[in-house]
């Protein structure tokens, strides 16, 4: 009857499927920073292209900027 107990027991202990969660929950969080440096270097990449435009349009005078 122990030994039954003791078997049934040694289930809750086995810690194989925590590991798999672990690892979920770094991609999950891995995914999170690689969005928010997305969104983050997204807009500070837009605006640097958009001041490179402008002023390449400044400097040729017609005052557009080619949006092709």
């Amino acid at each position: 009857m122990i030994r039954s107990i003791r078997k049934h027991t040694d289930i809750a202990t086995n810690d194989e499927g925590a590991s798999a969660v672990e690892y979920g929950l770094l991609v999950a969080a891995i995914a999170a920073v690689i969005v928010v440096v997305v969104f983050v270097l997204g807009g500070y990449i837009q605006g640097a292209f958009s001041d490179t435009c402008d002023e390449i349009a400044d400097n040729q005078g017609d005052g557009a900027c080619a949006t092709t």
